[in-house]
């Protein structure tokens, strides 16, 4: 009889969703789904709130990556009050950006993805988790939660405080950046350094020990996206969005960001909350794309600082020019992190990172506004809409990791269709469906604003209501 696995409660991301795999008479995989579900309502209640509160309200979709939304929030307010930022503003928005990238990184990589390549995807998973990593790999866990302490550090010295810091605002930022502040952030930066070149050592010392995971985890063709500067050097904060091919070749470049609604559909399905964004000239499902780490490496030509460029020219040389994998994220996250400590020096160092001109003010002077950055797990979009009170009528917003959701249901497809046999559950087999999952590091408190516990139960039901087996997991 046809039979359908549940793993209800994906486990070491960031959010609630379950997945659904379909199985055929035979035991093979007819289908699988990637369930986000949870509701989203922050685009209902913002409604009737003045324009300048959205920045801290959209800090509040999120605890890991609250500077995400600040900046994209902020952005979109700018756009509606038609200023120019003040430079020193500007720079001081892209050190707290990159320093919420590189906590939000360390947190994927070394707490949530890397108990599966030290232990293997086989592994008990009692074991198989940040606590038992602490007492096995004690140096290699300090060194994650010592990078997490160096970009909350950075929010913290910037914004006044670690977790929704309300310093980001419509016009630039709220305080300048303090002479002592800037001269500690710099003193930490090479034991940062040191830290995550000792992660890139740990991570090639395991990747070529998951080559079937490689080849099948979310590997197919697709288009990318991300934002890009003209010189084509990794960007963040600001540039361009593009939609490059599979062969990182271009394919459509906005030339403002109230352009995306020309470019971005968003389609929705009744098993899940999540959205489904897609490139809306090629239509959906056909417009499929991802965003993230990955998609940035590929659009860029080069990083832009001396260590990430030599990390980007060993990921090239060994996986082409445009890898297809959704593995490798986990090495994009890498580089990205050295990146982001490279460029908060660089930043630091600039001549006016003192200045007290921060923010320029002004009433609103559009209606409308769209601020697009990219967060840790990709670009983020907000785009709000206000009236001549300056009030909140209407608000969207499209979360990164919306953005890979096709890419995401179909990688679950295509690892539970590779590893997944139906006729009798191995717990190795379910955890790989849910690492493909972990390789995209989807924020799903960001996508559905919501909170809870997440144990796991994995039963194996036939049509006839009999189950036949079950795992657990608390």
């Amino acid at each position: 009889m046809a039979q359908t696995i549940t793993i209800k409660g994906v486990t070491r991301i960031e959010g609630h969703a379950q997945i659904t795999i379909e199985l055929n008479d035979d035991g093979s995989v007819r289908d699988a789904q990637f369930h986000v579900t949870q509701f989203r309502g922050f685009e209902s209640f913002v409604q009737g709130r003045p324009l300048p509160e959205m920045p801290g309200i959209m800090a509040r979709i999120c605890g890991i990556c609250p500077v995400s939304h600040l900046m994209a929030s902020s952005k979109a307010c700018d756009d509606i009050l038609a200023v120019e930022l003040p430079p020193a503003a500007v720079k001081l928005r892209r050190i707290m950006n990159l320093a919420q990238l590189v906590q939000s990184h360390a947190l994927s990589f070394f707490h949530l993805s890397s108990p599966d390549l030290i232990y293997g995807m086989d592994s008990n998973p009692a074991s198989r988790n940040i606590f038992n990593l602490a007492a096995s790999h004690p140096d290699f866990a300090l060194d994650g939660i010592m990078l997490r302490k160096f970009g909350q550090e950075i929010i913290g010295l910037l914004g006044g405080k670690k977790i929704h810091p309300a310093w980001v605002v419509p016009g630039g930022v709220s305080a300048p950046l303090a002479a002592p502040h800037r001269d500690a952030i710099l003193a930490s930066i090479p034991e940062a350094l040191e830290r995550i070149g000792r992660g890139l050592d740990r991570f090639h010392a395991v990747q070529d020990n998951y080559p079937a995971e490689a080849d099948a985890f979310a590997n197919f063709p697709t288009m990318f996206a991300g934002l890009s500067n003209p010189d084509g050097t990794l960007e963040h904060y600001d540039g361009t969005l593009r939609f490059v091919d599979e062969h990182a070749r271009l394919v459509a470049e906005l030339s403002a960001p109230r352009e995306y609604p020309q470019f971005i559909g968003e389609a929705v399905e009744d098993f899940t909350f999540l959205k489904f964004p897609y490139f809306l000239p090629r239509g959906y499902p056909g417009g499929i794309y991802r965003v993230g780490p990955l998609a940035r490496l590929v659009i860029a030509e080069r990083c832009g600082t001396p260590l990430a460029d030599r990390e980007l020219g060993l990921f090239r040389s060994r996986l082409g020019r445009a890898p297809q994998s959704s593995f490798h994220y986990h090495w994009a996250r890498l580089i990205e992190i050295l990146y982001g400590i490279e460029m908060i020096r660089r930043l630091l160092e600039e001549p006016d990172i003192l200045s007290d001109h921060v923010r320029a003010r002004a009433r609103p002077n559009r209606f409308e506004g769209v601020g697009i950055s990219e967060a840790p797990r990709g670009t983020l979009i907000h785009h709000y809409k206000i009236d001549r009170n300056g009030l909140m009528t209407w608000a969207n917003m499209i979360i990164a990791t919306g953005h890979n959701n096709l890419a995401m249901n179909r990688g679950v497809r295509q690892v539970a269709e590779r590893f997944v046999d139906g006729r009798k559950l191995r717990e190795g087999m379910l955890n790989r469906v849910e690492a493909v999952i972990r390789c995209f590091d989807p924020c799903l408190s960001c996508s559905t604003h919501a909170l809870g516990t997440m144990p796991l139960r994995i039963t194996l039901q036939g049509a006839d209501g009999e189950v036949y087996d079950v795992l657990t997991r608390n």
